[in-house]
């Protein structure tokens, strides 16, 4: 599901493909460096202090990018195929943007010279503060759509201030054990250190070989070109299920190969649907995706089908993968009958209108999340414990390295600033809770609050070395379910302030690290991680509240362009857990209480392969990951499994094919291909929006249109009219 998302990116494959190749050339000074051999060989160990940071062309670059990001990502969140932009496409467009600056510029205060590393630093993590989408604009979202209800701008604004920004408050206080500490590797960073450092430096380049700028243009225009095709003239490319196609009217076959199905053969031709919900998979390492796949495979294509066909649940009622809500009797669960005129459960009103069902396949989704948070938990003590008390021990000591000590040439940021707005982003949480009625008393704030401050830490510690971060989503809606049940909106606003206020302390601290690797200036970071914050909120909601209305019928089946698949799993969470709560759903006398067990399971399950691991050695055994192989499927729903089986064919192409057999390619344009095609895409579905979906064209219809090639995918296989009404 997307709430239990968990990213799993190129960092370590990257790392060890540059530090093979870079090895037998990188010669590191006889003077101190890192203890650590990756950072030693990417990471100079060499600083400027006089280099300008906070110039004109920063601020300028700085604005527009935050700007342009968080309005691209959010309107594509709304898209019935969304996609997200990352900030490596920031990176490469910043770098010649501003090197045009430092020769257009006069000379002067305004162009200080020739466009520098530090600067370009500094405009990519403004933008990576901007890049995702504020958790809480999905509040905003499912309160209008679903619960017909609205709290105005300024209550949105302020919640979605508040959750983004909590986390800052608590990296000021994890800097002295997460960032200053040499053991506190962050390896995603290093990705990014080695993008800078390749870009600010000269190419040497062979006869007729192109830079990789050139190639980022290249690949963009050529996917702009051909994203019309799929996206607009053709779009039944994007999901050819051809199984299904055979029988349009065998329900089974219409369920194991229909794209809304199982997606057994369904092909994809689509870019943007390939990367809609599980990111590029050009950028994801091969033995992650092995056991991204051995986990969709045993899951989706094993677990699911076994559960449906055996009626598990009475799982025939319902179809196969759907995250929609559902009466005993098959037909859609009407939320707003059960709810009072303020959206509390009216308990009576449940009784009479019947228990909640939701597929068997979403439940199961629900206890694979359970056992991956605790298989997150055993693994790491398991494989990671001597490093992290190892390390742990090195932070508490302040061990100092060389780009520590490099560091000391700048004024840090005083830890009231941090404390400061710790405080005050608390106090605008309770306020907007009371103020507005979100059903979230002060206590509630103060208790999510809490849970993310202690969580954050020992979750640094793993992400710091491990690059894995165990999601608090499920702990915080499981806790405030028990606590005030049938509130749903206060379920998702305790939710988001404790999940998502550890997740951005996370996102500011890897960001003060890579600053620390880059030798720039701490309180330029905190200026421009403000900045880059505030911007994202304010365009966030603005871009949310444009399309919400502006667009008829937007996040409801109605409209083909903006169906919000993943507001619709929100909210689908929200009502399992805020309005008919834990206790009814999973407690006692449920029919789904054995969930509960995939706890236990997930926390049993790395022990055997750790100890095989232990006996037979420089075996597979080394690359299995249960918590990425239990992960595989989180974002199903709102993802289908032809997204995945789309999505691991590319990556096999590129993460094992083109790295094994052309390396020194792999490792040159990859990531840079990535942020071109999705750049294309980009470009792509925003002019095609703006010519014609808002004026209401479409494509003239011809059978490359047609959406009813496979109208029984998402059937049950018990038709919901022949089942007696509860």
């Amino acid at each position: 599901m997307a709430e239990q998302k968990q990213e799993y990116t190129a960092e370590k494959e990257f790392i060890d493909e540059k530090f093979d190749i870079e090895r037998s050339s990188v010669v590191l000074e006889e003077e101190e460096n890192s203890p650590i051999p990756e950072v030693a060989a990417i990471v100079s160990n060499k600083d400027d202090p006089n280099i300008p940071v906070l110039t004109f062309r920063f601020w300028l670059m700085a604005v527009l990018f935050s700007c342009l990001l968080s309005f691209f990502n959010q309107f594509f969140w709304f898209r019935t195929h969304p996609m997200t932009i990352s900030t490596l496409v920031i990176q490469l467009l910043s770098y010649p943007f501003g090197k045009f600056l430092a020769r257009v510029l006069p000379a002067g205060p305004l162009n200080p010279g020739p466009f520098n590393i530090k600067e370009h630093v500094l405009v990519a993590l403004t933008a990576n503060c901007a890049g995702g989408t504020a958790y809480a604009v999905d509040i905003t979202v499912i309160q209008k759509v679903y619960y017909l209800q609205d709290f105005g701008f300024g209550a949105n604004f302020l919640l979605i201030l508040c959750t983004q920004m909590l986390g800052y408050g608590m990296a000021g206080v994890l800097r002295r054990y997460l960032v200053y500490p040499a053991a506190m590797i962050w390896p995603s960073n290093l990705v990014q250190v080695a993008l800078f450092n390749t870009l600010h430096k000269d190419e040497e380049l062979e006869a007729g070989q192109w830079t990789r700028f050139k190639f980022f243009c290249v690949a963009t225009v050529g996917m702009f070109l051909y994203q019309w095709i799929p996206g607009f003239i053709f779009p039944v490319l994007s999901s050819i299920a051809w199984v299904c196609w055979i029988n349009p009217n065998n329900l089974v076959l219409s369920q194991i190969g229909g794209a809304g199905g199982l997606g057994v053969g369904a092909i994809s031709l689509d870019w943007n649907n390939i990367v809609s919900f599980l990111g590029s998979p050009l950028i994801v390492p091969w033995w992650a995706q092995v056991n991204i796949a051995m986990g969709f495979f045993l899951i989706a294509w094993i677990m699911v089908p076994i559960a449906y066909y055996t009626n598990l649940w009475e799982a025939k009622k319902f179809p196969i993968l759907d995250s929609g809500l559902f009466m005993e009797n098959g037909n859609r669960y009407a939320v707003k009958t059960i709810l009072t005129d303020d959206n509390v459960l009216d308990l009576e009103k449940y009784n009479l209108h019947g228990p909640l069902r939701i597929t068997t396949f979403f439940a199961l989704t629900y206890g694979i999340g359970f056992a991956g948070l605790s298989s997150m938990m055993t693994h790491t003590w398991l494989y990671h414990r001597h490093k992290l008390v190892a390390q742990w021990k090195q932070s508490r000591e302040h061990s100092e390295d060389i780009h520590h000590k490099l560091m000391q040439a700048y004024p840090e940021v005083p830890d009231w600033w941090y404390a400061a707005l710790f405080v005050l982003m608390t106090a605008v949480a309770i306020v907007t809770c009371e103020v507005w009625d979100y059903k979230l008393p002060w206590w509630g704030v103060i208790l999510a609050v809490a849970l993310a401050a202690v969580f954050s830490l020992p979750v640094g510690l793993i992400q710091a070395i491990t690059n894995q971060q165990p999601g608090l989503n499920i702990i915080t809606e499981y806790v405030i379910g028990y606590i005030l049940p049938g509130k749903p909106i206060a379920n998702v606003t305790f939710k988001t302030l404790g999940y998502i206020s550890m997740a951005q302390a996370m996102t500011f601290t890897s960001d003060l690290k890579l600053g620390h690797y880059m030798k720039v200036p701490p309180r330029a970071m905190f200026w421009a991680q403000l900045v880059g914050t505030l911007i994202a909120g304010l365009v966030n909601l603005l871009t949310a509240n444009w399309l919400l209305k502006s667009q008829k019928d937007v996040c409801t089946p109605l409209n083909k362009e903006f169906q919000c698949l993943s507001a619709k799993t929100f909210f689908s969470a929200s009502v399992i857990w805020g309005v008919v709560s834990p206790n009814l759903m999973f407690g006692p006398g449920s029919m789904y209480n054995s969930i509960n067990y995939f706890f236990l399971i997930g926390f049993v399950l790395p022990i055997p392969f750790y100890y095989l691991k232990k006996a037979f050695p420089n075996s597979w055994l080394d690359y299995v990951h249960i918590p990425v192989l239990l992960a595989a499927t989180g974002m199903m729903p709102p993802a289908q499994a032809y997204h995945y089986t789309n999505w691991l064919a590319i990556g096999f192409a590129f993460q094992f094919f083109a790295r094994r057999y052309h390396p020194e390619w792999h490792l040159r344009f990859t990531y840079v291909m990535s942020a071109a095609f999705d750049s294309g895409v980009a470009f792509t579905g925003l002019l095609s929006f703006f010519i014609f979906t808002i004026r209401g064209v479409g494509m003239v219809e011809w059978w490359g249109t047609r959406e009813d090639l496979c109208p029984l995918e998402g059937s049950p296989y018990i038709p919901a009219e022949v089942i007696p009404d509860a």
